[in-house]
């Protein structure tokens, strides 16, 4: 690079993209052109587009920003899961997963540098909060994954992929929304929608939002039946409880003709995973567009809570069942190089330590909630 960049054009979305030609003075079919070169073939030098014109490549070439995060540690569980530890900036590191199956590849993006939601059962709200990532960070763990796994035939590996890794999605709408539209653009990684999963812990206005903006599967973070324990569990709870979400939920299911709703559910023994509290979730989600996935706690060091036993799970899911209730319980991937659910972390400086909330009841185990301000 000759320049100083001041074009950012990966992980923009086509008509943004578009735009950006537009103001270089050049046609729009332009974004197409360099769509095609970006994600279907891989290519990220400008030098190498050859269906560019000279004077368009040397301006990309000195202007553009094309850099991927940096791989600092790459880990291979006994399962088959890769899991990247990626520089972006300032000491920070983020982590990306790969899950193969034999039907599919998951891919498992971030899209923050830690957490600020402190769910007392994860181990990225542990590390606390330091910036959002921007879209071109969020499609470059892709990009970069796509290419450490080599393509067969021309076709990605990666058939999904789901906004579970480290951060709250929705607390970064903006580029997570930008992400969204290249994940699912023709020209961009060709993923269906419904291959595309947004996760959220429960911001209710952005939920309503993303329905306005992105037709992506959404996935919640429920993890229990009733206020009183996901105020402990999931404290952004005591914002938006769980009447004001599950109607956002079968809102959006609504508006935009999904399939249904994922609400994840981590069984932790003694805690949440009662047949009673199984006949309450029931209660919430019969003869809704709902599905349960139930997630075997995976232990991080600091935690208290364990996992709950076999048994207890398969009588909490058989009341589901019961109730005709999709229920599946995720198999547990990666645990032995800590890239299971709950379990990425990262390196994160934490630079939100402003607590909020009910000042009377104090999530436990784990640190306060902590304030930030949503993307927009």
């Amino acid at each position: 690079m000759n320049g100083t960049p001041d074009l950012s054009p990966l992980g923009l979305p086509r008509p943004e993209l578009e735009q950006l030609f537009s103001g270089l003075g050049e046609k729009p079919f332009r974004a197409r052109q360099l769509m095609r070169w970006m994600y279907g073939r891989g290519v990220l030098d400008p030098a190498e587009m050859t269906d560019l014109s000279g004077v368009l490549r040397e301006t990309l070439a000195t202007r553009g920003d094309f850099r991927l995060p940096a791989i600092d540690t790459v880990q291979e569980s006994s399962d088959g899961t890769t899991k990247w530890r990626l520089a972006v900036g300032a000491g920070q590191l983020i982590e990306t997963v790969f899950i193969p199956e034999e039907a599919r590849g998951t891919l498992c993006v971030s899209s923050q540098v830690g957490c600020a939601l402190d769910c007392s059962f994860c181990a990225t709200g542990r590390q606390g909060f330091n910036r959002n990532l921007t879209a071109a960070e969020i499609i470059g763990q892709v990009v970069l994954a796509d290419r450490a796994l080599g393509r067969v035939a021309g076709n990605s590996r990666i058939t999904n992929v789901v906004f579970m890794g480290m951060g709250e999605p929705l607390a970064n709408f903006r580029s997570v929304v930008q992400a969204c539209a290249v994940l699912i653009d023709d020209l961009g990684f060709q993923i269906s929608r419904r291959r595309v999963t947004v996760s959220t812990s429960g911001l209710v206005p952005q939920i309503r939002k993303l329905a306005l903006e992105s037709n992506a599967a959404l996935a919640v973070s429920l993890h229990a039946p009733d206020d009183e324990l996901r105020n402990v569990l999931v404290p952004i709870n005591r914002r938006h409880p769980i009447a004001e979400l599950l109607q956002a939920c079968w809102d959006y299911a609504e508006s935009t003709n999904a399939m249904g709703i994922t609400f994840e559910y981590v069984m932790l023994s003694g805690v949440n995973d009662s047949e009673a509290q199984a006949r309450a979730l029931a209660k919430l989600l019969k003869n809704r567009p709902a599905k349960v996935n139930l997630i075997p706690f995976n232990h991080f060091p600091g935690s208290d809570y364990r996992r709950s036993t076999p048994d207890a799970l398969a009588r909490f899911r058989q009341v589901l069942l019961d109730n005709r209730i999709m229920t599946m319980v995720r198999r547990t991937r990666g645990d032995d190089i800590a890239a299971a659910c709950g379990q990425l972390a990262g390196q994160v400086s934490n630079r939100v330590l402003v607590a909020l909330g009910d000042k009377g009841r104090k999530p436990a185990p784990g640190p306060a909630l902590r304030e930030v301000r949503w993307q927009n």
